[in-house]
């Protein structure tokens, strides 16, 4: 099963930097953004997850919490969220879940060399728990801009 624009977005439950358990369920009442993205610390993924994390004063003013999601391990984000000093928590997902819930493993292509990978996507869920709105194959430049301002839309 995956999500799908205007409708609830299922429960799910992932494990998460600062030793927490993210479940979507103790965040009705807010809007959620989560961003998926490739690898940590590689250059667009830093400059994403930066963005971010200089506009999260305004995401939190707008009743927003952010969730950064790839496959890298917990220690791998543990060290990207410490070097880049995120105020937001990063989530685990190597067997997946996550990603497959959200659709976001694509065929890649690098050099050459064929993969499935993990394509840069952005999901905003609203306060009642519903998929409002989608950015998949995002480029990131200007990306955070345009999710604050559909955030601040809400």
């Amino acid at each position: 099963m995956t999500v799908s624009l205007n409708t609830p977005v299922p429960e799910f439950n992932a494990q998460a930097t600062s030793d927490k358990v993210i479940s979507l369920n103790e965040f009705k009442g807010q809007n959620l953004v989560i961003y998926f993205y490739p690898k940590d610390s590689t250059p667009g993924c830093t400059t994403e997850g930066q963005g971010f994390r200089d506009q999260y004063a305004a995401f939190s003013a707008a009743n927003t919490v952010v969730f950064g999601v790839s496959r890298d391990s917990l220690r791998s984000h543990e060290n990207f969220k410490a070097k880049q000093a995120f105020p937001f928590e990063l989530i685990s997902d190597p067997e997946e879940a996550l990603c497959k819930l959200f659709d976001v493993i694509k065929l890649k292509k690098n050099y050459g060399r064929e993969y499935m990978g993990i394509e840069r996507s952005t999901f905003l869920i609203n306060a009642e728990g519903v998929l409002v709105q989608e950015w998949r194959g995002v480029k990131v430049k200007g990306h955070v801009d345009e999710v604050l301002t559909a955030v601040q839309a809400l």
